[in-house]
């Protein structure tokens, strides 16, 4: 147990849960995928629903024991006794209210690193604060308060330690996709470079101007001829004479 954050638990508490409340939702995305577009494994998707469903009867049973904690006849001074009481309900708060909002955002990004490192920051704090209870219940309590807070502590610590290990592995399987793509970009820069660049002939001389083609005139109808006689008319030979007068 970390004996050096146990000074101030409750404070420390408090002051993890407003950090992880500043930070943010995370994006919604759908329980089928890893919040990157990508599915997620159905081993994966199984492992992580068991160990938030674990965690979740574990809070559960844990502010039910912390409800029946009767701190104010434990045999110690009025001090550590307000110490105490305020922790209790540090940890209420926290899994009443920031603990189900963070495994919300993990279910919609079942391998998200940054949701999965949250919920483990969450729970170092809340084991730290509960072990601080279960000292002052074994120092100043009932043995069934030791008992029950015990019990419960356990529990935290388990499941923080299953979501350590799967971290490692989520870790670990995204350093090897990142691998995998660097040499599959790797090897498709060598292919670019060693392929002989393809040229492109681009014919910028302006053509030459063909010459406007005239257009021939329309042949005219030849005038006729005035000192022809029109058509029907006799011959001016043959037209009779006037007479003198």
């Amino acid at each position: 147990m970390k004996r050096n954050l146990l000074l101030f638990p409750g404070l420390y508490l408090t002051c993890i849960a407003a950090a992880l409340a500043q930070s943010g939702p995370a994006p919604a995305a759908s329980p089928a995928n890893n919040g990157q577009g990508q599915p997620v494994s159905y081993s994966s998707m199984t492992q992580l629903n068991g160990l938030l469903s674990q965690l979740e009867a574990t809070s559960k049973n844990t502010q039910a024991d912390l409800g029946k904690l009767r701190i104010e006849k434990w045999k110690a001074d009025g001090s550590f006794k307000k110490q105490a009481l305020g922790n209790v309900d540090s940890i209420q708060r926290n899994l009443q209210g920031a603990l189900p909002e963070i495994v919300a955002q993990l279910r919609n990004t079942p391998e998200d690193l940054p949701a999965s490192f949250k919920l483990y920051r969450n729970l170092d704090a809340l084991y730290d604060v509960l072990g601080s209870v279960a000292e002052g219940a074994g120092a100043f309590g009932s043995k069934d308060d030791l008992q029950s807070i015990s019990n419960d502590l356990s529990a935290f610590e388990g499941t923080r330690k299953q979501l350590a290990e799967r971290i490692s592995n989520l870790s670990s399987s995204k350093e090897a996709e990142l691998t995998r793509l660097r040499a599959q970009l790797k090897t498709l820069q060598a292919e670019l470079e060693a392929a002989p660049p393809k040229k492109v002939l681009v014919d910028d001389t302006e053509p030459a101007k063909k010459p406007p083609v005239k257009k021939k005139p329309a042949a005219k109808k030849p005038a006729a001829d005035a000192t022809k006689p029109p058509a029907g008319s006799a011959p001016p030979s043959a037209q009779t004479p006037t007479k003198p007068q």
